[in-house]
């Protein structure tokens, strides 16, 4: 590999226009080649940025000697054989979120890419936001002092992506709501709070909406193919983490709300609090702050400048790490915690019961 310059690959066309623009944004890579099976936004997204190589099938892409490193970005289902097979052909490889249906799948994509001696990342983009950077050195500055409770969600008022495609089928996607948005809060809220151990969880799952067909963004897959809706709509769970700390975890898809698409958490410290609220992927005013001065109640509202986010963060992390050895975050290590904190949550959901992580 050319330790100068890297030549890449985008597998699917969706979720994966965000990476390409990503890539095309940088100095010393190449976006080289695009699969997917939707041939039209395959097409569109290559001659918005003159890529010359389209492919229906990953395994053609993955054939190529020169692609150096590819963007995994298809259905959940798929996270893991995609990226399983790209770090066998030699690839370096950033997933989209969640790393994979079960942590057991999760697991197998991490030794893959260890026997492979590959970087392999997880696109945890919301994490990137200024807003959870900024809140993140103030935590770790010890203004809040010690953190014993937080609540963290991502609710919708309306906002099931996809009745009758994959989104709604448990073995396509993994679950609903929790493993499409949860997994985001979730990382967020570890990622502030230290990476505690997750220790156990009590969680229920509810299906209030999707099965009667309501609170859909209303879009079908362009094949036209419909399953049945198999997934939840709504999960809460309650996460005990070493040290004593708990996390109330709550996401939705559809619920009879004030909500419109939006996320965040409360965090409760010893000598202070903070509240992280993003209304419909907003900018302006999300972070508060709470504690006390001269023995009164004192609220604050930094001003955060918005920055570099997102995608293009994620994306240029993982080129920095492909070609420089350079940190990999969020790594599929952040991704294999995030899913056996999912895997337990739907088994308690299951089973009626608290789980210990891990069982």
């Amino acid at each position: 590999m050319d330790t100068q310059r890297l030549r890449v690959g985008v597998i699917g066309a969706g979720i994966g226009m965000f990476h390409a623009e990503a890539y095309a944004a940088l100095p010393h890579v190449e976006l080289a080649a695009i699969a997917g099976l939707d041939d039209d936004r395959v097409q569109a997204l290559a001659a918005k940025h003159n890529v010359a190589r389209t492919y229906r099938e990953y395994t053609e892409l993955l054939a190529q000697p020169d692609i150096d490193a590819v963007s995994v970005c298809v259905p959940n289902a798929l996270h893991a054989p995609v990226t399983i097979a790209a770090l066998q052909a030699g690839k370096h490889v950033l997933v989209e979120k969640p790393l994979a249906r079960t942590a057991a799948e999760g697991q197998q994509m991490i030794d893959a890419a260890e026997q492979a001696g590959k970087v392999l990342m997880v696109a945890f983009n919301h994490r990137q936001r200024s807003d959870v950077q900024w809140l993140k050195q103030y935590v770790d500055s010890g203004a809040l002092g010690k953190i014993y409770y937080a609540k963290a969600y991502w609710m919708r008022r309306q906002g099931i992506p996809g009745i009758g495609s994959w989104f709604v089928s448990k073995e396509h996607a993994g679950g609903g709501p929790l493993i499409d948005l949860g997994v985001h809060i979730l990382d967020i809220a570890m990622f502030l709070l230290g990476e505690p151990q997750p220790l156990a969880v009590s969680a229920n799952t509810y299906a209030e909406f999707g099965p009667r067909g309501l609170k859909g963004w209303g879009w079908k897959r362009a094949t036209g193919a419909s399953v049945a809706y198999e997934v939840e709509d709504l999960a809460t769970a309650f996460v005990r983490l070493s040290g004593g700390a708990t996390l109330l975890l709550e996401a939705s898809w559809a619920t009879h709300g004030s909500y419109g698409d939006d996320y965040g958490l409360v965090l409760y410290g010893s000598e202070g609090g903070a509240e992280l609220d993003i209304r419909n992927y907003g900018h302006e005013n999300t972070v508060r702050l709470f504690t006390d001065a001269n023995g009164l109640p004192f609220n604050s509202t930094p001003r955060i400048p918005r920055g570099e986010a997102g995608h293009n963060e994620v994306v240029r992390r993982f080129v920095a790490a492909a070609l420089h050895g350079e940190p990999q975050i969020p790594s599929a290590a952040d991704g294999l915690r995030r899913a056996l904190v999912i895997d337990a949550c739907y088994q308690s959901a299951g089973e009626g019961r608290e789980v210990r992580i891990g069982e």
